[in-house]
């Protein structure tokens, strides 16, 4: 982020996904893709748009204006917002046992995110910079447990690889028009080889991998358990 723009940053990782994912979009063909329903193409939208593009573009731009450690504890906010939206959209129930766990899993992800204790914030920098950051990590935290939410209402009937693709492609459509109308696309001589290979192993690890992973499990948990399980990342 110290060198390139956030918006293309997350085009190009999508870019690289999106090649990654061709093969299975391919293996489930186009009438897998014509049976989904508005509803179904709704939640795409919502996870696509939403949770990948403008969630992850919000993320990495709080980084200008907040440190990571900051804008990590504020995404921990995630899964009270998916426990929301789970109850209220999926109609899922909580016994006394999970919000024991839930409580010790947030204070725990605290815990983990800091050395001290207490969130490094940057030194000098004016508050309104960094309330603008905190509000663009809280706005992708209620995206991605959104997201979280639909995807868990989308396996109930569409293939999880299918679901991860379109994610994908949803995304990137998405984005380009956003770096194309924001002039957020540089000059692309000027994108370094080793910003290409951060770009590259950010694209592979925290999207395509993770994603085929955390949707595959997603069929089988409830989407409340699934936004608490992410909180381990900063582990």
């Amino acid at each position: 982020t110290g060198e390139l723009p956030s918006t293309f940053i997350v085009l190009a990782e999508h870019a690289v996904d999106v090649v990654l994912v061709l093969p299975f979009l391919i293996a489930a063909g186009w009438s897998s893709i014509r049976k989904l329903t508005p509803r179904q193409w709704g939640a795409l939208l919502v996870i696509g748009v939403g949770g990948s593009a403008a969630a992850t573009v919000a993320f990495t731009q709080s980084f200008h204006y907040v440190s990571p450690s900051v804008a990590v504890v504020l995404q921990k906010l995630q899964p009270l917002v998916a426990i929301t939206l789970a109850a209220v959209v999926l109609k899922e129930s909580f016994g006394k046992q999970f919000w024991l766990w839930a409580g010790a899993a947030l204070i725990g992800a605290y815990f983990v995110t800091f050395a001290g204790f207490t969130p490094q914030l940057y030194p000098g920098a004016p508050m309104q910079l960094q309330l603008h950051g905190a509000i663009l990590a809280l706005v992708a935290a209620v995206l991605w447990a959104t997201s979280t939410v639909m995807g868990r209402y989308l396996l109930a009937g569409v293939d999880f690889k299918l679901v991860t693709s379109l994610r994908f492609v949803v995304a990137f459509v998405t984005l380009l028009v956003t770096a194309y109308s924001t002039h957020a696309v540089p000059v692309l001589s000027s994108v370094t080889g080793k910003n290409w290979l951060f770009i590259a192993i950010t694209a592979v690890t925290s999207g395509v991998v993770s994603l085929f992973i955390y949707y595959h499990g997603l069929r089988t948990t409830k989407a409340s358990v699934a936004s608490l399980a992410e909180l381990g990342f900063p582990v």
